[in-house]
């Protein structure tokens, strides 16, 4: 990922972020501020309803108060007290009723049959037991009573007064109907609904509660009710609407009714929809200003950058004198400047490395030629004395030791010629001329070539065992230099050999590599031999010139492959190389 991605999604999301969070705030507060005015609505309609639910019960028990207080009511309990006739009181709840604005009306004699019905005439001579139920109906005020009528039943606000004339007691029982034409006379607030759900209807109810939500309230307050949990008040909101169960209860605790308060959430909703659109456009509106922002960003700090890494491609490719543009004093600049002493102390110490390597180069190759040349050298002296001695001394014995001199000399003057053959050779590597080579076959090749050396008579044994991949591709190799490499490892390997041994060719593959191992079981090497072995000149042996190993990893760099050595005390070594197929 670029680094001008990398500002564009830090700054978008921080943009995005931003707005996401004081959108889910402010949308948090808003609604919190709704429900909270829902509730103090709610609680102050439930209060009025409260008021104008006592107001009007105390209307009903100042009228019932004036028709038990009224002439035909008095005169009506003083002749049920002896022998009268009911008939002529019949029609006696109606005119009052209508007189005092009472939707019900009834007057019950002393053993609880209606004497006269406002609401239901047919009804006389009917019993209404509940009324022998309490002495003191005045101290028990107004309460809500289901009313049964010749089209059903209805909720009424009734209260009742007991007039006692003698031993007998006349019972004056009227109210108002409670049902929405009530509640209308609220004063509601726009938005809210109010709803009365009355117990004795069917469930789910005949009359539309208008919404799902309000019918499952009115079940759960119902189930209470059975479980005989009186809680107050019950609420449920959904996206739409909040509805605020409250039960009417009766005289003996019967749930009668339901009073919904439904407090609408369209404004919420809409205010909602507002703050997320406004927060949509400003995200929108982020996004641009971060594209542009990281943009000018991006192109301000980038730019200096991409400079600076295309000097440190170069000095990366050997271009050791480039120098990257200083074109700020802030960090970027300094990091500039930074890289710039940097490189040119690097200079400095490479320069002062390839002094010290070439002095060190130059050293070695003297110590080295002085060590291989004077071996040769002091053999050569001591015939070339031998022959002086043996003129002056026995001339006449002097053609033999001259022979088996001349011999000696011409034997180191062959050895002398090898030593700078072989350092002939590693000063000048030819190029690789490449072409495809059968990996397996040139193993053989080489192999064939020790067999005649692997079978002398009186030699240690040594077992080679060849174990190659069935196919392994070809490699693009120069098969002259590659054949010299694999000879100096087999060598290297027999001499690690001297009590005998087993020595290993294998061949595998691996993707597009090809592997070429050798390995003995000789003594083996240390770690730190390890390391050393491929450095010109460096030798374990007693005898060598420290080279093989030197050309082997030089004809493998000129290949473009590598070459590994792993190797333990004791256990025999294993070189590697691998070659791009």
């Amino acid at each position: 990922m670029s680094f001008r991605t990398k500002v564009f999604l830090s700054i978008t999301g921080t943009v995005v972020l931003a707005v996401w969070v004081v959108a889910a705030v402010v949308s948090t507060l808003v609604t919190k501020s709704f429900e909270r005015r829902d509730s103090e609505r709610t609680a102050a309609l439930f209060m009025q309803f409260q008021r104008e639910f006592d107001r009007g019960g105390a209307d009903v028990a100042r009228r019932v108060e004036a028709v038990a207080d009224s002439e035909p009511v008095q005169r009506l309990a003083v002749d049920i007290a002896g022998n009268f006739d009911p008939s002529q009181y019949v029609n006696l709840a109606q005119t009052l009723a209508k007189e005092q604005s009472l939707d019900f009306l009834e007057l019950v004699g002393p053993d609880t049959s209606i004497v006269s019905s406002a609401e239901w005439p047919a009804r006389f001579g009917y019993k209404e037991d509940w009324l022998a139920q309490s002495a003191d109906w005045k101290a028990q005020g107004v309460f809500l009573k289901k009313e049964d009528l010749a089209d059903g039943s209805v909720l009424g606000l009734i209260a009742v007064r007991s007039i006692t004339s003698g031993e007998k007691t006349l019972y004056v029982a009227g109210g108002q109907r409670l049902d929405n034409d009530f509640l209308k006379s609220l004063p509601a607030s726009e938005g809210t609904r109010l709803r009365l759900y009355r117990n004795f209807e069917p469930f789910p109810p005949a009359e539309s509660l208008g919404s799902k939500l309000a019918a499952e309230l009115v079940r759960d307050v119902r189930q209470r009710n059975l479980a005989r949990q009186r809680n107050l008040a019950m609420m449920r909101f959904n996206a739409d609407a909040t509805i605020m169960a409250m039960p009417l209860r009766g005289r003996d605790n019967q749930l009668l009714a339901i009073l919904l308060i439904e407090n609408s959430r369209a404004e919420l909703a809409s205010l909602k929809r507002t703050i997320q659109g406004t927060a949509a456009t400003v995200g929108v509106a982020g996004v641009l200003l971060a594209l542009l922002l990281s943009f000018w960003t991006a192109s301000r700090v980038t730019r200096p950058l991409r400079d600076l890494a295309s000097s440190v491609r170069e000095v990366a490719g050997g271009n050791w004198d480039t120098r990257a543009s200083v074109s700020s004093s802030d960090e970027v600049g300094q990091l500039a400047g930074d890289f710039n002493g940097m490189t040119e102390q690097l200079r400095e110490q490479r320069d002062r490395m390839i002094q010290a390597e070439r002095v060190a180069a130059w050293r070695e190759l003297a110590r080295r030629l002085a060590h291989e040349l004077k071996n040769p050298l002091f053999p050569l002296q001591i015939t070339i004395e031998n022959l002086q001695r043996s003129r002056d001394a026995a001339p006449e014995q002097f053609d033999e030791v001259f022979r088996e001199s001349t011999s000696t000399l011409l034997a180191e003057l062959g050895h002398l010629k090898t030593i700078i053959g072989r350092f002939s050779d590693f000063a000048r590597m030819p190029a690789p001329q490449l072409e495809p080579v059968d990996v397996n076959q040139l193993a053989r090749e080489v192999m064939q070539l020790f067999e005649a050396q692997l079978r002398v008579p009186g030699q240690p044994a040594i077992v080679t065992k060849l174990q190659f991949e069935a196919e392994p591709g070809e490699v693009a190799a120069d098969p002259d230099q590659l054949r010299r490499a694999l000879r100096n490892l087999v060598l290297n390997a027999l001499d690690a050999m001297p009590q005998g041994g087993t020595l290993t060719v294998r061949t595998s593959r691996h993707d597009n590599k090809v592997a070429l191992e050798v390995s003995d079981t000789g003594h083996g090497l240390t770690p730190e031999e390890c390391d050393r072995l491929f450095t010109p000149y460096y030798t374990t042996k007693q005898h060598g010139t420290g080279l093989g190993l030197a050309i082997v990893q030089s004809v493998v760099s000129d290949h473009r492959g590598t070459i590994t050595v792993h190797s333990e005390p004791g256990k025999g070594t294993t070189f590697r190389i691998e070659l791009t197929a």
